[in-house]
């Protein structure tokens, strides 16, 4: 492996030219709470619920919503036999994030498939809590790939709670018919500010740069699909926009995986 495990955190450094950066990550990250806390709560919007495609197939509601999810069945199980047949690939430290990460892509294609059975907020908080296992655990991994094993070790249980409070939250608000998503939607996209940062300010530390890099390619192209669910289920009919996106959504673990692959490989 390319990485020096025994090198130490810039975080324990004392004056030296490498302090601004966990210093610009965090005024980032605060300052994005804060601008987030300053703006009205946000419910749930009903009309989410609405996906393009209600076809029923073989007795399963919503078919193809339901089924696209299968790719993350598959990635989960496949990276976590990667992780668990060859640790020493890893970093040191991130061993535990990987495995949380890959069963948490596991758990989507649970989660996500019971909500789009039956689209409502009571399934929807089943369909996020695996997200934000994902989301808080592969933040763990890119601190201890690129920051410092030691420091993504002891972030990992701090942000796992930080990610299923944000959906416990949600929920409590929505059944006071008060619904606030700011919290959920810090925990999912602002770990997308930050891993690209992270990745430019640390550019040397780590040979998965190139593989986050794809990872948040197919994530932002997920996103869009799904802005485009009813457009493209109009085109032919055969497929929505929100079915691509779960497919697309799929390839950004599916890229890391490779990544570990590969590694497995060089090493």
């Amino acid at each position: 492996m390319s990485r020096n495990t025994a090198e130490h955190s810039v975080f324990s450094r004392g004056s030296g030219s490498l302090n601004w950066r966990p210093a610009l990550l965090f005024s980032v990250g605060i300052g994005v709470i804060i601008a987030v806390a300053m703006v009205d709560p946000v419910a749930q919007d009903p009309a989410y619920f609405l996906f393009a495609d209600q076809r029923r197939m073989l007795g399963i509601p919503h078919f193809m919503d339901v089924m696209s999810n299968l790719p993350f069945l598959i990635i989960g199980i496949m990276g976590w036999r990667v992780i668990t047949t060859h640790p020493d690939t890893l970093t040191p430290g991130t061993v535990l994030a990987w495995k949380i990460f890959f069963f948490g892509i596991a758990l989507t294609a649970f989660g996500s498939g019971y909500f789009h059975w039956r689209p409502d907020n009571a399934s929807l908080i089943w369909d996020r809590l695996p997200m934000t296992i994902g989301f808080m655990s592969l933040f763990s991994i890119i601190i201890g790939e690129y920051v410092s094993p030691d420091h993504g070790k002891k972030a990992l249980f701090p942000l796992l709670f930080i990610g299923a409070a944000s959906v416990a939250y949600w929920a409590w608000t929505e059944s006071q018919s008060a619904g606030d998503l700011r919290p959920y939607a810090i925990v999912q996209f602002l770990p997308m500010l930050l891993i690209p940062l992270i990745i430019v300010l640390y550019k040397t530390r780590s040979d998965l740069t190139r593989f986050l890099w794809i990872m948040i390619g197919f994530y932002v192209a997920a996103k869009i699909l799904e802005q485009l669910d009813v457009q493209l289920f109009d085109i032919g009919g055969l497929i929505s926009g929100h079915s691509l996106k779960h497919i697309l959504a799929s390839l950004a673990p599916a890229s890391l995986m490779v990544f570990l692959m590969q590694r497995r490989t060089r090493s």
